[in-house]
């Protein structure tokens, strides 16, 4: 589960919450509601990764990537709440500094789709880039919010490209979320076709003229976007470096680590900061129940 995608979510869907401190906790608890109704719906096995800070080796490769700067300082102050209140839940956190919490959720499905035990990984998350990590349909991408799930054929339907074009189809387009514009001229549906014949950026020739014929009739300005990959190659390259996501399988040792097995004894303090003492009640009953 996408943890700073959901603090987001809740933080901007539902009224502050104030602790007896005075300290905003309302999209924390909105997330550890979110996660008891996911266990409550059958789940055993749940991580969720964090962006403990949102900076991470890519702002040293492309200075307009994404930052913590604008982030309210009432939902940028619940991020390590949350990692501590998930943790006192019984949960695998994975709070993320060096890497972001994209790159933990790649991770972690790599390590759990190589799994003999494993039937499905699904990965909670509407975030694009993460389409690049779906594999058939053992490893899915699923948007709680809109109650959808993509697997590989849906990433083609949505995307219109393979999973594994997936970050060259952000390089060419871009991701306003992360902060990087792709090239220009080259939008969805060009990026699309293109990359549905020639999968990745370095097989698409420079001229259009070597574009294979039935792709150079369906794009619109073949020459000049031709052109311009030609002389913009180097940046899209560094674009689909933006947008690729780093296996780092020394998060997860295997599937079995993720097992829930009930919050620890620190939980229900963790609910009273929260001012909602029955969350505790209610996770301990579902712990003893499963």
């Amino acid at each position: 589960m996408d943890g700073t995608y959901e603090l987001f979510r809740h933080f901007f869907g539902q009224p502050p919450r104030e602790s007896e401190d005075g300290t905003e906790i309302g999209a924390t608890r909105g997330v550890l509601l979110s996660v008891l109704q996911l266990l409550s719906e059958g789940a055993t096995h749940v991580g969720v990764a964090t962006d403990h800070v949102i900076e991470s080796f890519r702002n040293e490769l492309w200075p307009g990537y994404k930052t913590g700067e604008g982030v309210d300082p009432l939902l940028f102050n619940q991020f390590e709440l949350l990692e501590r209140s998930l943790d006192a839940m019984g949960l695998t956190v994975w709070p993320m500094v060096e890497l972001e919490a994209d790159d933990a959720l790649a991770s972690a499905a790599a390590v759990a789709a190589g799994d003999d035990s494993v039937d499905r990984v699904i990965i909670c998350t509407p975030d694009k880039d993460l389409a690049q990590c779906v594999m058939g349909d053992r490893v899915v991408q699923l948007d709680r919010r809109r109650d959808t799930t993509i697997d590989a054929a849906g990433v083609e339907e949505k995307f219109g490209v393979r999973p594994a074009s997936i970050p060259d189809w952000l390089a060419l387009v871009g991701d306003s979320a992360d902060g990087f514009p792709g090239l220009q001229g080259w939008g969805k549906v060009s990026a699309a076709t293109v990359l549905a014949h020639y999968g990745h950026l370095e097989e698409i020739p420079d001229d259009a003229g070597a574009w294979d014929e039935g792709v150079r009739r369906r794009v619109r300005g073949a020459p000049a976007l031709a052109r311009r990959l030609a002389d913009e190659r180097e940046l899209a390259m560094l674009f689909r470096t933006l947008a690729t996501l780093r296996i780092e399988p020394t998060l997860l040792a295997g599937a079995s680590d993720l097992r829930w097995e009930g919050p620890r004894p620190e939980f229900a303090e963790v609910c009273e900061y929260l001012r909602d003492p029955s969350l505790a009640r209610r996770t301990h009953a579902l712990a003893e129940s499963s």
